[in-house]
């Protein structure tokens, strides 16, 4: 069973930097892509980025510049650091796992964390 524990959220202002941190158990985390999604309040989960097996990077419009995605196959943690945080970064954060080795469409991101919640204060 697929675990994953999202962690290092919290209150920030405007043009502060995060990391967030999400350690994996349950499954060999080196063959799996791993990605972070957000969900802000009252809409939908936005994917964020995500980063596959090999490394390979891949970030949402709203984010590129200013949000990367990194892993540790050695700790089973997948990373996000946000620098230049804004008010409308403030969501909650999920990690999640793809359900396949080469699986990087969103669709094949099915397992999720319990999430983390960033707050940015203008």
């Amino acid at each position: 069973q697929v675990q994953l524990v999202e962690s290092g959220g919290g209150l920030v202002q405007a043009g502060d930097s995060l990391r967030l941190s999400c350690t994996a158990s349950g499954r060999t985390f080196s063959r799996y892509p791993m990605a972070w999604f957000r969900q802000a309040p009252g809409k939908e989960r936005e994917f964020v980025a995500s980063i596959s097996r090999e490394g390979s990077k891949f970030a949402g419009d709203p984010v590129k510049d200013r949000f990367t995605i990194s892993r540790d196959n050695v700790k089973n943690t997948v990373y996000l650091q946000m620098d230049s945080l804004r008010p409308e970064d403030t969501a909650v954060y999920y990690c999640a796992m793809s359900d396949s080795p080469n699986g990087l469409f969103l669709a094949n991101f099915r397992f999720f964390g319990q999430g983390t919640q960033v707050t940015v204060s203008s």
